[in-house]
């Protein structure tokens, strides 16, 4: 066939008179075309379109990132219930957690950080008065914890004989570090994963803390869901670590983001400084 302007005009209409243009909307759903207003068009060679969100689910395939509010917060328990490790913002840092009570889940935090079982791990509550289920706190002076905590502070007590903590977490240790965050986000998890939770930085042993999920992306892959709260502002100083196990004294065993505070909060319930455990 000669090519003449007649022809020209008309390849130049065909296209948007083509039933191949836009297909049906059970091709649509079925090949994942990207959406035009309320329809979708293939490209000409065959080949979908990926918009951002596709690329995303696609590199979170084996972790779902899902922003950090209560509106999500279901999930997070129910991964928790089925031994899952998560991985959460707290007012600190970003951390891993899972049942404190699963010996196959705390295994799996370990794995995934690489950190010696010698290392202990801290608990987190989501009320004050549940530290009491977990550890012995009637030494304390009255009101100490609820002036302490929710806040970025890690308190270290003894379990006594009446905690109800698995045996298998830090074996060997009489004493357990509770946090009660002040993020609203991982105490309603606590509050209704019928647990404590086990809770530890999310990084490798050793390597910088994390205030961003992307600080840990390389690890995305070994958690049941990776919950976004941003950028934490209290940098990566941590929760300050106090010792409260002997009655009347305290001693920091970390400084953390809350030294300062901290102190003058035991120092004004009349608790001596029984030395600095900083190292």
């Amino acid at each position: 066939m000669y090519i003449t302007p007649k022809n020209i005009r008309i390849a130049q209409w065909l296209p948007l008179f083509s039933p191949f243009i836009l297909p049906s909307p059970g091709v649509i759903g079925k090949f994942g075309f990207v959406k035009l207003g309320q329809r979708k068009r293939r490209s000409l060679v065959g080949v979908s379109v990926k918009t951002k969100m596709d690329l995303r689910v696609e590199t979170n395939r084996m972790g779902m990132v899902q922003p950090a509010t209560e509106d999500y917060a279901e999930a997070a328990i129910e991964a928790i219930k089925s031994g899952n490790v998560i991985a959460v913002p707290t007012d600190t840092l970003y951390g891993f957690a899972c049942d404190a009570c699963s010996a196959e889940a705390v295994n799996r935090i370990y794995d995934i950080k690489g950190r010696k079982y010698t290392n202990p791990l801290a608990i987190c509550v989501g009320d004050v008065e549940d530290i009491q289920k977990y550890a012995i706190t009637d030494h304390l002076p009255h009101g100490l914890l609820d002036c302490l905590l929710p806040g970025p502070v890690t308190v270290v007590l003894r379990r006594g004989e009446s905690s109800i903590l698995e045996k298998s977490l830090n074996p060997g240790l009489e004493s357990i570090g509770v946090r009660v965050p002040d993020n609203t986000f991982i105490r309603v998890i606590a509050r209704h994963s019928g647990s404590a939770l086990a809770l530890t930085s999310a990084n490798l042993s050793g390597q910088p803390s994390s205030i961003n999920i992307r600080d840990f992306e390389n690890l995305w892959s070994h958690c049941a869901y990776i919950y976004d709260g941003g950028v934490l502002p209290a940098g990566r100083a941590g929760s300050t670590v106090v010792d409260l196990t002997k009655q009347g004294k305290y001693k920091i065993l970390r400084p953390g983001s809350a030294e300062e505070e901290t102190v003058a909060i035991l120092q004004k319930h009349s608790l001596l400084d029984d030395g600095s455990g900083v190292q």
